[in-house]
């Protein structure tokens, strides 16, 4: 039996985590046995999960298969990213510059700030009453 070849990349953000397969074929997209059009509605996370293969130049020779689970769709299309990135890398480690510059190497650790205690959310106050 013939090995399958496929470069792997997990991706995180915020609560989300894509598993991203990168296997030689068309150039087709997957994103939870659904197509990427179809999972990410707006044109705007669709951009944003194929960013890492316009940088790269070779959108068409990687079919993507990626499971993505967790927190909201924008933080999942981000997630796509950062593996794709980092699949991109494993087979290829001489993408590694162009893609840091433009910023799809770093996975960004920004996430949601813990409510206080004695407070209504992270920052907002219970309204104030002087009388």
């Amino acid at each position: 039996m013939a090995d399958l070849v496929q470069y792997y990349g997990t991706g995180r953000r915020k609560s989300s985590i894509a598993r991203v397969f990168l296997r030689p074929g068309s150039g087709k997209f997957t994103v939870n046995k659904k197509e990427c059009d179809v999972y990410f509605v707006t044109a705007q996370q669709r951009a944003a999960a194929k960013r890492s293969l316009g940088i790269a130049d070779i959108g068409e020779t990687f079919d993507v298969f990626t499971t993505v689970k967790g927190g909201g769709v924008m933080g999942q299309a981000d997630a796509v990213k950062l593996g794709i990135a980092r699949a991109l890398m494993e087979f290829n480690p001489e993408l590694r510059k162009a893609l840091k510059a433009e910023g799809l190497v770093t996975r960004d650790s920004r996430g949601k700030e813990r409510k206080k205690y004695g407070q209504k959310g992270a920052r907002a106050r219970f309204q104030f009453s002087k009388r």
